[in-house]
Formats: C-alpha cells, structure tokens, sequence
C-alpha cells in the first residue's frame, strides 16, 4: 500500500510545504449520489484529517476511493490493521519543519571550462557557470579564478594541471556539483529535527545518506594568512626587536659590515628571525632586516597560492563524494514523499481507537453498540435492518437524535470503505448507491414538494440502494404526507431498496405501514425541568415514539393537578 501512496503523491504533485491543500480532480464515482450525503462523507475525511500535520496528507484519503469490489475492502483493512497492531505514532514535531531556504553558497568562485561545444551547451542548460577556451589567452585568465573545473580539454590539458585551483573532472555530472550542496544547506535545520525523532526506516536511510554531506557546507576553520594580520605582526616583531637590541652589543667590524653592506650581525639576525618564527610566519614574505619589511609581491602570491589550495581541496573533497552529492535532488524529493506518507500513518494511527474493530461486510446493516466519532462521550447505540425489515419508519421528538442516526449510519459506510475500524461492532451491505434527503429547512410551498418528489423520483436503484430521508413531510400539507411517505417507502421497498425514514408522521404511517417496514422510536425519557430533552438514543425497535408535544402535557399534567392538563393528557395516551 505504501508503494501506492507514493505514486498517488506524484501523480497529483502533491507538496510537503503547501499552505493550501491541493485540489484533486477525481474522476471516480462516489456511491453517494445527492449533496447532503456528500457533505455528511466530508466531514467524516475532515475529522481524520485532524490528526494530519500537512494540508496534502489529507488528500491521500483520496486515494481508498469508492470501490464495490469487497476484497479491494479487506486488501484496506490489513493495511490499516497494521497500523492499529503498531499503536499510536507520534507526528507533532512534523510542525517543527519549515520551507527550506538555502543558506549557504561556496565561499569561492567556480569555472567548469571545456573545449568541446557539446559539452558546453549542456553545461549551460544546467545552469553551470562554463567557459569555452579557444585560445592561450582564455587560459591565462583562468589564473585569477578560485576553482577551475575541467571537464573535456585535450589541447590545453597539460597547461591547465600547472593551475593548483584546477580540479579535473570525470563526467558532466561532477560539474558543479555545489549547486546541489546549496539545496541541501536548506534542509539543515529540518534533518537536525528529523534526526532527533522516531521515524521509519525508509526515513533513516535518507537521513544517513544526505546528513553526513552537511559538512561541505560548514564554514571554512582553515587557518589564511591575511595582510592585514602580517602588518599587524611586523609592527610587534619590530617593537620586540627594538626592546632586544638595546640588551645586545656589537662589534666595530660589525657595525661597519651593517652600514656599508647592510649585513645584520649574526645575533641581531637570531634575534629578528627568532621573533618572525614566534609569530608563525612564513620567513619568505618578510624582509629580513631593522626594521623588518614586507615583501609585498611574495605576500601577494603566498595569499593567491594559499586561496588555490584551499578552495582546489574543497572541490576535489566535494568531487569525491560527487556520486552521494549529485543524488542529492532525488533523495530530498523522495524524503517530502516518505515524509507525506509518515504524517499520513501516524495520523491514522491516532484516529483508529485501541478499542475499534473493522465492520464485516453482510446483507444485513447492524450496528451493536456503534459509537458516533463526530460525538464527544457519545453513547453506544444499536440498530438494524435485515431481509424481513428493509425499511425504518424512525420517529421520536425533536432534537431526539434521529438526524444523528441517520448521519452516523452515512459516517459508518464511509469508514467501512475507506477500510477504517469504527468503535462498535458493524455488519454492513456494500451499498452500491446512498441517497440522503436532508431536513427541509425552506418554508412549506408548492415548489419545495415539486423539488422533492422531482428528486426523489431520480433514484436508479441498483444492486444494494439505501435511501435516508429526514422529516421530508416537512414540505408538503400533514394529512397527506403519511401517505406519500408510506407509498414512497413501498415503491423503494419493492425496488428491493434499503430505508430510514425520520419522521413526525409515525401516528399517521403506522396505520398504512408498508410490508417489510417497520416502525422505530427515539425514546424520551421525560423533560428536564427547562423542558429539555431526556433521551435514549439507542431506537426502541417496533415501538412508536411520543413527540415533544405529548411530553410536554404529560409533564405539565404530573406537576400541576389542574382539570385541563389531565384531560389533555389521558386524550393523548387513548389516542396511541
């Protein structure tokens, strides 16, 4: 499965970094065919995208598209099985990474040159700084250049090996390989984090390869004579020098070898070239005498010459390693995919509860002690349909949770497959088509019930339909809305359809109840004294619910012993 979510993050470039998450057009078709239930799909991928660190990782849940295919299912399971054995992973300290940004450039110029043209237009389209010698001249001008890579130069080969800042190479590959080594100075503050967190071992095996070429891009500790240190030196050898002549005598031979030939005595000359030595520098670049001078043109060259070395050292460093360093592009690449693919993992792994368990597919729906993820302390609730029962006629009073029903069956065929755990115990159909009608919350009008009955009369039943809908009496007149609720389930029931049908209307249904339907009710409890709800939320089956009206008499009537509130209430109850 890892192998396909890799291809999936590069067939829809999808990025590490991105603020925004990338909007994937899919051509697969959902088994949800209206918008409500769409909605109801998305906000169960919004809450598992919680546990994601970076905008793209959620679209990976992209990729366990809608399939009828049962053992495409299982194939899911067994892999998010495995990630609930592994417990939960740890992605937080993913927020510590950020957009690399190169720091770090060579502290030396760079000239790839050739003789060959081939050679140098490729260069170009690398963007590598190259040159084409033609001449002697252009060969010339390469001795003021910090690094000369050369790459393709028969004629003037041997006069470019005299150049100690030139570095030979083997293929166009090993061209300016410090392009490479910029990108990576980027990542170092990511690889630093990365490094110091449990990750996998695909991970660590990128890490071990790109954090030891970090080096190449520290700063230079190598020790360079500069000018003006040498000033700075010659003027302490000169006041030391000063000091040790006036303790030291000197012959009259001596003295006159030092005016006419301008000889130093052999102590004075100790003593001068006893403070140089002290001093660490190199005796050529000094003037041997009182006062000691500087030897500006052997200066000059020492600091050219010592620039040559060092930078030529660093380059054929750096070409050595030019296998590992020209990867450098690809291993980063990979390290943004695996790196999707662990927030992806980890993610999951802290959706999927320890105590979870994966729905099996059956031609009944049962949910046993099923748990609504988008619920806080959510209660366990049951509920089923099977061959003799294919329809629920749901009632109970307002706010009693049958829209929550109804949403968390919808929530249950999304996990089941996506190939998810759910917290309970789900049998479930493979449902090839779900249709969800959501509470009306337009007014009453011709035009509304038009609308739904239009929509409604669109359902293509196939192999295994389920059709939800929710208080759809709400847009039509009640005497009639029984009826039409009561022949529609009878139509879809003979279509061989699944159905839950919240309502109102259970009085009026009841008495023309279809064959293979079956009423359920949301049982209240009572009312709290601020008249709310006291609810089971778990549907008594073959019961009919009281509605919120009928609990609100029955309470007034046990708190008050007033003629009316009983009269009402006693009615009411003759009535069901």
């Amino acid at each position: 499965m890892k192998k396909e979510l890799i291809e999936f993050i590069e067939k829809n470039n999808l990025s590490l970094f991105n603020s925004i998450k990338t909007q994937i057009s899919s051509t697969q078709k959902s088994i949800y065919e209206t918008k409500d239930a769409k909605a109801i799909h998305t906000k169960v991928l919004g809450k598992i995208s919680q546990n994601f660190v970076f905008s793209d990782t959620s679209n990976l849940l992209n990729h366990f598209n809608f399939t009828q295919d049962i053992s495409q299912i299982k194939i899911r399971q067994e892999f998010f099985r495995r990630i609930k054995d592994s417990g939960k992973m740890e992605n937080s300290f993913l927020k510590e990474l950020f957009i690399p940004r190169p720091n770090w450039k060579p502290d030396y110029d760079i000239t790839i040159v050739t003789e060959n043209t081939d050679t140098f237009n490729k260069l170009k389209e690398m963007n590598c700084p190259a040159q084409l010698l033609i001449s002697q001249t252009d060969v010339s001008l390469l001795e003021s250049k910090d690094v000369v890579q050369v790459l393709n130069c028969d004629e003037f080969g041997l006069v470019l090996e005299s150049l100690p800042q030139a570095v030979f190479l083997r293929s166009i590959n090993e061209a300016y390989l410090e392009r490479h080594l910029e990108q990576l100075s980027g990542w170092k503050n990511n690889l630093k984090v990365l490094s110091e967190n449990q990750l996998n071992n695909s991970i660590n095996e990128i890490l071990n390869q790109l954090m030891p070429l970090l080096r190449f891009t520290d700063k230079n500790e190598t020790k360079i004579i500069t000018k003006d240190e040498v000033e700075r030196k010659v003027d302490e050898i000169n006041a030391e020098i000063t000091e040790k002549i006036k303790q030291l005598t000197i012959s009259g031979e001596s003295l006159i070898q030092m005016m006419s030939k301008g000889v130093l005595p052999e102590n004075f000359k100790r003593a001068v070239l006893d403070s140089i030595e002290k001093r660490n520098l190199p005796v050529e670049i000094i003037e041997v005498g009182i006062p000691v001078k500087i030897d500006e043109f052997e200066l000059d060259r020492l600091i050219q010459k010592q620039s040559a070395n060092e930078f030529s050292q660093k380059a054929e460093g750096i070409k050595e390693y030019a296998n590992e360093i020209k990867e450098i592009p690809t291993k980063i690449e990979q390290l943004k995919k695996e790196l999707i693919v662990f927030d992806f993992i980890c993610g999951i792994s802290k959706f999927i509860k320890e105590e979870s368990i994966f729905p099996k597919n059956s031609d009944e729906f049962l949910m046993k002690n099923s748990k609504n993820i988008f619920l806080d302390n959510a209660q366990p609730v049951s509920f089923y349909l099977n061959q003799e029962h294919k329809c629920s006629i749901l009632t109970g009073a307002n706010s009693g949770g049958k829209t929550t029903l109804i949403e968390h069956i919808i929530q249950l065929i999304s996990l089941f497959q996506l190939g998810l755990p759910v917290l309970g115990e789900i049998n479930i159909p493979l449902f090839t088509e779900v249709y969800y009608f959501a509470k009306n919350k337009g007014s009453l009008n011709k035009g509304a019930f038009e609308t739904l009955l239009t929509q409604m009369s669109t359902i293509s039943p196939g192999n295994k339909t389920l059709i939800l809908a929710d208080e759809i009496e709400s847009v039509t007149e009640p005497g009639v809305a029984g009826n039409i609720i009561a022949a529609t389930a009878q139509y879809y029931l003979n279509k061989n359809c699944y159905l839950i049908v919240a309502t109102h209307l259970g009085h009026e249904i009841q008495k023309v109840l279809p064959n293979g339907a079956r009423i359920d009710g949301i049982e209240a409890k009572g009312l709290t004294k601020d008249f709310e709800l006291i609810v089971d939320h778990n549907p008594v089956l073959g019961r009919l619910a009281n509605s919120t009206p009928e609990l609100i008499v029955e309470k007034m009537s046990g708190s008050n012993n007033n003629e009316y509130f009983n009269y009402l209430n006693n009615y009411l109850k003759k009535k069901n």
